[in-house]
Order: structure tokens, then C-alpha cells, then sequence
């Protein structure tokens, strides 16, 4: 997964090192001439990723001025790195055979003009808009990645045009749409999320370089004591003193993880390290240790290579871990930003690289780098019209954020349906919520517990049970929140409401901006 990081990492070091034994030099020159490959791989552009391959991933980019067909080109290449095959093209070369023949595409499109598809995406289209009804693409899963500019009075609009084609084909979206307003970095790092995630977790570096904060981690409490599901922490941050951060309801916490402690000790032995050695990285003086515990860490098969390079040449070598994502779950009149974290555990037992540093390896009154990413499409609405919440597991953190602005606020038709495993241990914030709902901040709360006995009940047949009410609040000019998981829930969740309400008008209250969904 990290063979061309190990690559590049080792030609970098090569010069610095004196007295290299010769079968060294030549595993360096091995590694030297696959940099060389992957360099010249990159510049190839329609070359290797634009051949056919069974099975691969399709990335294909609509351009106008070139930035979208960069971005493609990193995102294809991102996933051949992290060993996901992909297959790169222009809308110009794409037809209905490729399309139909495809299991997942990813997409990334530019719109130009006043709404207009990019000039090389035109003959595309116009065979979308000619096309009639619902096609053949159930087995497709996609993700679209749409460029725009917010003074345009159509922003991203043809990427919301591929969007609503896709689903009237009843193509399966991977995640929604993310939006990308003049080049904003923060979508863009939403996107490589959603590209680490489709690549099994692997370690995808940011492609620019992260501006973090550190918070200190003010509070940890274990949710679910005797859950059958994984442990489920609320967590508290607070603030470099001084600092006011603001954020809305439905913004992201970006978190820059560290590796467990006993992973950099694996690594410092291996190479004969000392912990202690004074370096500096990311402009501030630390040890080597601490330096190391932000760094993506080398395949075991190449460390032994890296034997006797200096500390500092190692840190300055080694890429910074990506980040990863969490619903807030708390706004700023709280004083805290507050979030809540499921432990996730790798095939082999360990914990996972973030949710193992936030709810385990990270005391309280450590430093968490921390920026807060701003995520226009989960924003609370503007007015007070009637607001459904709907959700499960630790989606529970964004929708709980905007019923504290909306109970700030003084809106009070709220209606909150969540689901999780069982009463006894996963009714997570239960005496909040209790409290929201006899204060009337929640008009109607559904908690939906699947493991009760008897057949499973998850949050959308919540949604199915309560099909009438749907429609009116829905009729009343209520708008639709989902946050939690993408699989089953999310999906669920949206085949019960196009049953409720019908396809069309889900679509409709999509475009209107009343359909929104923040989905991991």
C-alpha cells in the first residue's frame, strides 16, 4: 500500500548517507528507478490509467481550464497508490457501454458560464438530457466531486445535473456530492477522506499541507458501559486560550491523529533510535518520539533500510498523517466543541489510528491538532420552518448540534428519529434528549432499538411506521436532516422516504435544499 511512499522516501535519503553498503546502494537504485516510473506514469495522463482494466475504478473528469482534470489525475493516482486500480478518463471519451460496464466511478466536474457543462463534456450532456426515464445503472456506485464558483447563480450546477441523472438511474451514490466553491481546500480534504475510506482505510497524505490548532482534550466518558457494539466516547476540546473559534451546526472537526505510543517504539527500536533526540518538525522543537508519532510509518519491510539516517532527515522525510473527520456535535455558546467517537478496531485486534488516539491513547489535558472545516451542505436552515432529524449511531453528534441551535434559536417543531442497538446501553444523551423533549424543544422524539428481540427495527422502518407524518410535516415545508452511517442506514433511510414521498419530490426537496445528509 506504501510502496511508492517507501520509494520515494528512500531516494530522498539516499545521498545523505556515508559508507553505504553496496547491496544498500543497489535496493536504493531499485527504489530510485520506481520513482522514476511513477514520475513518469504521472506525466503519461491518458496512458497507463486510461487503459481498461477489469474491475478498476473509473475517474472521469469534465475540464474547462484544466483543474478538474488535475484533480482526477491525483485522485486516480491516489487510489493506485493505496492499491485500488483505476481507470482515468475525459467525459469526451465516456459512452453508455463504458458507463454500464462500470461498478464504481468516481466523478469530477467543472461547470462553466451560467451553469453550463465544460466544453469537452457538452456531447455528454446532451445525452442526458435526452435521455427518458430511468436507465440501467443499478449496479453502479458513484461519487461526484463538482467544482464551482459561489458568485455564479448556478453554482456547481452541472455537477448537480450528473447528480440527479445518476439517481433517476438508480445508480447508488458512495457518499453525496462534495461541493467545491474556487478551489476551497477544506472540500478538497473531504474528498481524499472519502478517497481513504474507499480504499480500505489506507494512509492517503493531504495533498496540501494541514494548518492545525491544538485544543486540549478537556473531557473523555465512555458512553455505552456494557454495549454489544464498540465502545462509544463523548468527548470535550477546548480552545488555544484566546481563541474564539466559530462554527455552525453541521461543520466538521478535522483531527491530525498520532500513532499509538507502542507503534513509535516499534519503529525507534527497529532503528536503533533515541526517543529523546531533540528535532524539529512542522517548525517547532520536540523530541524525536513525538515527531514521529504524527508521521505515516514505513511498511515493516523497509525499515530496516532506513538504519542510521539522522532523526532530523527522518522526520523532514516522513509524510504527516492524514486527517480524520468527525461531526461536531456541540455549537459555540456551549464553550466546547464536543464530539462523539466510535472505537474502531483493525482485522488484527489494534485500534484504529484515530479513534484510538482520541478515546485511548490521548490523556486528558493532551494537545489534539485540531481545524474545524466548514460544511455549507449540513448548515441548519435559515428560518424556523419544521425540521426532522434523522440518524443512528454516532450521527447522533451532528444532529444533536442543531438541536442545540435550534433550541438557541427558539425553534422548537422538531422531530428526531435514531436509531441505535439497545435501550439499556446505546441511549446515547438520554437525559438531554428527555430534558429537549419536555422543555418542547422536540415536538416528537422515535427511538428505534434493533436489538430487542424478535425481527431487527432500524431508523428507517421508523420512517416507514410513520409515513403520515412524514408527508405532513414534510407538507408543512419541513426540511429532512440524515447524519450517521453510509451503509444501511443511509441508504435505507432514503429508499423508506422515496416510498413515503415518492421519488420526484425527493429529488425536488434535494434541490430545494431540503433533503440534506452528512454520511460516513
Amino acid at each position: 500500500m506504501l510502496a511508492g511512499l517507501a520509494g520515494l522516501a528512500l531516494a530522498f535519503l539516499a545521498p545523505t548517507r556515508a559508507g553505504m553498503a553496496a547491496g544498500v546502494v543497489i535496493a536504493y537504485a531499485g527504489f530510485c528507478a520506481a520513482v522514476i516510473a511513477r514520475h513518469r506514469r504521472r506525466h503519461a495522463r491518458a496512458g497507463l490509467l486510461a487503459q481498461a482494466r477489469d474491475g478498476a475504478t473509473l475517474v472521469a473528469y469534465a475540464s474547462q481550464s484544466g483543474f478538474a482534470g488535475q484533480l482526477a489525475l491525483q485522485t486516480a493516482q491516489a487510489l493506485q497508490d493505496a492499491g485500488v486500480p483505476a481507470q482515468l478518463l475525459s467525459f469526451a471519451e465516456l459512452d453508455a457501454g463504458r458507463l454500464g460496464s462500470c461498478r464504481q466511478a468516481l466523478f469530477v466536474v467543472s461547470t462553466t458560464g451560467e451553469g453550463d457543462a465544460p466544453d469537452s463534456a457538452s456531447g455528454f450532456a446532451r445525452r442526458l438530457t435526452a435521455a427518458a426515464g430511468p436507465g440501467g445503472l443499478r449496479e453502479l456506485r458513484y461519487g461526484i466531486l463538482a467544482l464551482g464558483d459561489r458568485s455564479y447563480a448556478h453554482f456547481c450546477a452541472f455537477g448537480h445535473t450528473l447528480s440527479a441523472w445518476l439517481q433517476r438511474q438508480h445508480a447508488q451514490a458512495l457518499f453525496d456530492m462534495v461541493e467545491v466553491d474556487n478551489g476551497d481546500a477544506g472540500a478538497l480534504r473531504h474528498w481524499q477522506n472519502h478517497l481513504s475510506a474507499l480504499s480500505g482505510g489506507a494512509e492517503i497524505a493531504d495533498w496540501e499541507k494541514p494548518r492545525y490548532a491544538e485544543w486540549l482534550l478537556h473531557e473523555r466518558r465512555l458512553l455505552n458501559p456494557g454495549s454489544p457494539g464498540s465502545p462509544a466516547f463523548h468527548l470535550a476540546l477546548v480552545p488555544p486560550a484566546g481563541d474564539a473559534p466559530s462554527w455552525q451546526a453541521g461543520d466538521i472537526a478535522e483531527i491530525g491523529p498520532c500513532h499509538a505510543p507502542a507503534e513509535v517504539e516499534r519503529m525507534l527500536a527497529k532503528l536503533s533510535l533515541d526517543g529523546a533526540a531533540p528535532v524539529r518538525c512542522d517548525g517547532v522543537s520536540t523530541t524525536l518520539a513525538q515527531a514521529l508519532a504524527t508521521r505515516i510509518v514505513l511498511p515493516e519491510p523497509h525499515l530496516a533500510a532506513l538504519a542510521g539516517v539522522t532523526p532530523q532527515r527522518l522526520v523532514d522525510t516522513l509524510p504527516l498523517l492524514p486527517h480524520r473527520e468527525y461531526s461536531i456535535a456541540s455549537i459555540p455558546q456551549d464553550g466546547r466543541l464536543e464530539l462523539l467517537v466510535r472505537q474502531q478496531r483493525h482485522d488484527d485486534g489494534r485500534l484504529g489510528l484515530a479513534s484510538g488516539w482520541l478515546t485511548a491513547h490521548a490523556q486528558p489535558g493532551a494537545g489534539i491538532a485540531l481545524r474545524i472545516r466548514t460544511n455549507r451542505g449540513f448548515h441548519p436552515p435559515a428560518d424556523g420552518r419544521p425540521l426532522i432529524l434523522i440518524g443512528n449511531g454516532t450521527g447522533l453528534a451532528g444532529l444533536r448540534a442543531h438541536l442545540k441551535a435550534r433550541a438557541a434559536a427558539g425553534h422548537h417543531r422538531n422531530w428526531l428519529l435514531f436509531g441505535e442497538r439497545t435501550a439499556q446501553h446505546d441511549a446515547f444523551h438520554r437525559d438531554e434528549l428527555a430534558a429537549w423533549q419536555a422543555e418542547g424543544v422536540l415536538q416528537r422524539m422515535d427511538l428505534v432499538f434493533s436489538r430487542v428481540g424478535g425481527a431487527l427495527h432500524y431508523v428507517q422502518d421508523a420512517v416507514r411506521a410513520s409515513a403520515g407524518a412524514v408527508r405532513e410535516w414534510v407538507g408543512a415545508g419541513a426540511a429532512i436532516y440524515v447524519c450517521g452511517s453510509l451503509q444501511g442506514m443511509a441508504g435505507g433511510v432514503n429508499e423508506a422516504l422515496a416510498e413515503v414521498l415518492g421519488e420526484e419530490a425527493l429529488l425536488q426537496l434535494g434541490e430545494q435544499g431540503r433533503y440534506r445528509r452528512d454520511v460516513y
